[in-house]
């Protein structure tokens, strides 16, 4: 796994070649056990450097689209299993908790519930008021930008600006690690400024 911004950090991806760009796993090691976001399949290598590292307790899945390995994972470590609650009902994962807006995952670790995206509730995850971790809602398929989903994508596009317009909000934010695309390391609240700008969104 890759060692990201932060010693406690690491990641993993997948290059997705008909969107010609990286899917994203996050892994947060933590003393009281470890938190993996939207895991892919783990190589040989990876495996072996979790296991290193701690293995997992929690496993957060921000959207139905993003279920990715996770079930594997889950059966391999024994981890807790989270979703979006907006979609219980017809989610392809059982889980063992269902998350809200503004529910703490783990101390330190927040769920923000966004609307307007290809599925209800689809979750981003807000770490130490500083890292967000996006699903699909807000990505990068180009480096050094963010961008929200194609509108074709989109269940509503009003409640989606309405949910960036949300995460404007998040002064105190330094990255931007989306699911799919280029993580912003650093800058990452002048990252989503700068995409709530060129749509229109007030300053």
């Amino acid at each position: 796994m890759k060692p990201l911004h932060r010693a406690d950090l690491y990641g993993w991806s997948r290059f997705d070649e008909a969107r010609n760009m990286d899917f994203n796993s996050v892994l947060w090691v933590r003393q009281e056990g470890n938190v993996v976001v939207d895991p892919l399949p783990l190589g040989e290598h990876d495996q072996k450097h979790l296991e290193s590292l701690g293995g997992v307790a929690h496993l957060v899945i921000t959207n139905s689209d993003h279920v990715r390995d996770a079930a594997a994972l889950a059966q391999l470590t024994g981890a807790r299993v989270y979703g979006p609650a907006a979609e219980q009902g017809a989610f392809p994962l059982g889980c063992d908790v269902w998350l809200v807006d503004g529910a703490e995952v783990v101390p330190g670790l927040r769920a923000l519930s966004l609307d307007g995206s290809k599925t209800p509730g689809e979750l981003a995850l807000l770490l130490d008021r500083t890292t967000l971790v996006t699903g699909d809602l807000v990505r990068a398929p180009r480096g050094g930008a963010l961008e929200l989903l194609p509108d074709a994508k989109l269940s509503d596009r009003a409640a989606a600006l309405g949910s960036l317009e949300r995460l404007l909000s998040l002064h105190r934010l330094e990255a931007v690690l989306p699911g799919d695309g280029w993580p912003v390391f650093r800058g990452g609240y002048q990252a989503l400024t700068d995409l709530g700008r060129r749509l229109g969104l007030p300053s």
